[in-house]
């Protein structure tokens, strides 16, 4: 993967096509905004017709997706380097391991020319000012953890998917360790208050406040056992990570591009989906109101994002589209980046404004079904998406974007 710095696309609007031009006065926007190509018209690349997405919008959050080879990858990285561009500080969460690249210049060759003098770019090799994160300090980078007593008895009871009774049960055993001035680090403090809690001698300790019975802390610590067989004890520790380090920008004003290399998990979800969870409640909980502004103050992209539903809970599929909808407010945005929408639970995709979709397959009936399905969540529109979006090309997109307003 390389880094590249583009401009705005150059061409004479007034030479497009009637129909055309009515699809470049679309994505005409008067504030700054990310340039994502050009239209594709009658097969001809046309470079007086730029597609863009308003900078101001992109705290809507959005979709990139595509079969494999389409050019997500690609789509995602031009989007991060435009954000850093404008000064807006971005998180990549990198599950195959293909976006480090964005920390160092590009290399020119004339398939790269070519591809730019047909979006009336003018392509310079660029690096970004990046940083690269470790989950839990799995593989290189600087290691992401934090505390089992900031992580919060809410969250991890919703990671370790215990029922309303063993959630009120674990708020007990965390208030408990509050009113002791007892730190949970990680797990092994959590099971020790557990144990102690169960015990002759710790069992007075919360008979006041509904006691805790012994099958319920059974199913607490096989659950907590189960979780660090995924790998979760890495995770939970010290130094804390602290959120705030997302938002930085470099000192010539770039934003800072943070990335999360992930491939040293990618066989376990659960892991990757409960840093999520804390990281953007984390931020949601620091984050002062923002409201609409100019320009978000930090982008999220989460490829491979169906490792982040596959399996998930009712009560992780709420949190996450509760968040969503709320760290708007923030001036937080959220993409999600996978093959198909389909992989995006539907409350969650309702919350994304703004979509590059890239070529799907339709070689099965189950794959001719899933086409259907995508095409309904599109606006209605005067192309057959059916047929566009089998024929697309490597680096060809669907673009269904917000105007400034909104709309």
């Amino acid at each position: 993967m390389t880094a590249q710095e583009s401009q705005q696309p150059s061409g004479d609007p007034a030479a497009l096509p009637p129909g055309a031009a009515a699809v470049a006065a679309g994505y005409a926007f008067e504030g700054p905004a990310l340039d994502l190509g050009a239209l594709l018209w009658d097969g001809s690349c046309l470079s007086g017709a730029p597609v863009k997405v308003p900078l101001s919008v992109l705290n809507r959050h959005g979709l990139i997706a595509g079969a494999t080879g389409t050019g997500k990858t690609k789509t995602l990285q031009l989007m991060a380097e435009q954000l850093s561009a404008h000064g807006v500080p971005v998180f990549l969460a990198d599950v195959k391991g293909d976006v480090s690249g964005v920390s160092a210049p590009g290399q020119d060759g004339e398939r790269v020319r070519e591809r730019a003098a047909e979006v009336g770019q003018e392509w310079t090799a660029a690096g970004f000012p990046a940083e690269f994160y470790a989950l839990g300090g799995i593989g290189p980078g600087i290691p992401l953890r934090a505390t089992v007593t900031d992580f919060g008895p809410l969250l991890l009871a919703k990671v370790l998917q215990l029922n309303r009774t063993q959630e009120q049960s674990l708020g007990l055993i965390f208030h408990y360790a509050d009113t002791k001035g007892l730190e949970l680090v990680d797990l092994k403090d959590l099971r020790a208050v557990v144990a102690f809690l169960v015990s002759e001698e710790g069992r007075a300790e919360l008979k006041g406040i509904g006691g805790l019975s012994t099958a319920t802390a059974g199913v607490i610590l096989r659950s907590i056992t189960a979780f660090e067989q995924e790998g979760a004890s890495a995770f939970f520790g010290e130094p804390e990570f602290d959120t705030a380090e997302l938002l930085r920008t470099a000192p010539d004003g770039r934003g800072l591009v943070s990335v999360l290399e992930l491939p040293a998990v990618r066989e376990r979800p659960r892991l990757f989906s409960t840093f999520l969870m804390w990281l953007l409640a984390d931020l949601f909980h620091d984050l002062p109101e923002a409201g609409d502004p100019e320009k978000p103050k930090l982008v999220f992209f989460f490829d491979e994002a169906h490792l982040l539903f596959d399996g998930a809970s009712k009560a992780f599929l709420e949190s996450i589209t509760q968040t969503v909808r709320l760290i708007r407010s923030k001036g937080v945005g959220v993409f999600f980046v996978t093959q198909t929408p389909r992989d995006v639970p539907s409350e969650v995709l309702g919350q994304l404004g703004n979509r590059v979709q890239h070529a799907l397959r339709a070689f099965t009936p189950d794959d001719a079904k899933a086409l259907t399905a995508t095409v309904r969540t599109f606006p209605k529109s005067a192309y057959d998406l059916e047929e566009v979006l089998t024929g697309l090309g490597t680096g060809e997109a669907v673009v269904t974007v917000l105007d400034e307003r909104g709309a």
